[in-house]
């Protein structure tokens, strides 16, 4: 009985410790996040949002904010991308390939809105390498690192860690988070409402240094009205392949996807999904490669 109690109190001692560092970990995340994070969540909460929902979510260690991975989204520019690279012969040949492997999911998509395959493809080999790489970043915290600058004073926090960041200077830094802080804002209610209303964990969702996510690599705001269940299980899931196709599809037919259009305005429906030049010229070449 004496050796029995003993044990029992270290494994009784043990869970309060491991409960104490669990409980410790959660306050200093919240401490930390509070600087960062505290107006954000109370517009959050104004915005109707749960408030126990809110502060339970940003008090947790994973959830942080994004100093250094959000400086990259300060100095991109999509014209230096190399698009051109998934033109070569072993990008289409394994383009080939997912064509093959999702035959019925693109011969649904095509049926119902009218979209070639090689294009739905095209898109989802740039966006994501065929649905190999889908972002390492956290959605929830892209999103909220970019929302909370709408204050003035976690701007200049974050100016302060990433003031040494080649080619930023104050005023692009400004004009920039003043700009997208807004636009960041909408995006993760619409993060947010999603993950409520799919029942998945906003912490633990990856995605672009943007914030986009899924096989299409769709921006939050564009699922609950250009996402599409294409697998027919009651969800819309954009990292299964189904349903990424079918709201591409979708995405493309309801910004002027036409069965046989020509060239010209196909670059002007592509344009919608990426604002840049060598991004449609690629996902052209590489649909007309496919088609070849």
């Amino acid at each position: 009985m004496t050796q029995f109690t003993a044990w029992q109190g270290r494994v009784i001692f043990g869970f309060l410790c491991f409960l104490g560092l669990a409980l410790l970990t959660a306050s200093a995340a919240a401490e930390k996040n509070g600087a960062y994070y505290q107006s954000l969540q109370k517009r959050l909460i104004a915005d109707g949002f749960d408030a126990a929902v809110i502060r339970e979510l940003y008090a947790r260690p994973e959830v942080k904010f994004e100093a250094k991975g959000i400086s990259v989204y300060f100095v991109h520019r999509e014209s230096k991308v190399h698009y051109e690279r998934y033109t070569d012969q072993l990008h289409i040949e394994k383009a080939r390939v997912y064509l093959q492997q999702h035959q019925a999911a693109f011969a649904e998509a095509e049926n119902l809105y009218g979209v070639d395959p090689e294009v739905i493809t095209a898109i989802i080999l740039v966006e994501t390498q065929l649905g190999t790489l889908l972002g390492s970043r956290s959605v929830l915290n892209t999103l909220s690192t970019m929302a909370a600058l709408s204050d003035p004073k976690v701007r200049n926090l974050l100016w302060r860690k990433i003031k040494d960041t080649p080619d930023l200077t104050r005023a692009v830094f400004d004009k920039k988070a003043a700009r997208k802080s807004k636009w960041a804002y909408r995006e993760l209610m619409a993060f947010l409402r999603h993950a409520r209303a799919q029942g998945f964990d906003p912490a633990e969702i990856k995605g672009s240094f943007a914030g986009a996510m899924g096989i299409a690599q769709f921006m939050p705001s564009n699922i609950d009205t250009l996402g599409k269940d294409g697998n027919n299980d009651g969800k819309i899931n954009l990292f299964d392949d189904a349903d990424a196709i079918a709201s591409i599809a979708f995405y493309l037919k309801e910004h002027g996807w036409q069965p046989g259009i020509e060239r010209k305005k196909a670059a002007k429906v592509i344009y919608h999904y990426n604002h840049s030049d060598e991004y449609v010229d690629a996902i052209l070449s590489v649909t007309e490669r496919l088609k070849g």
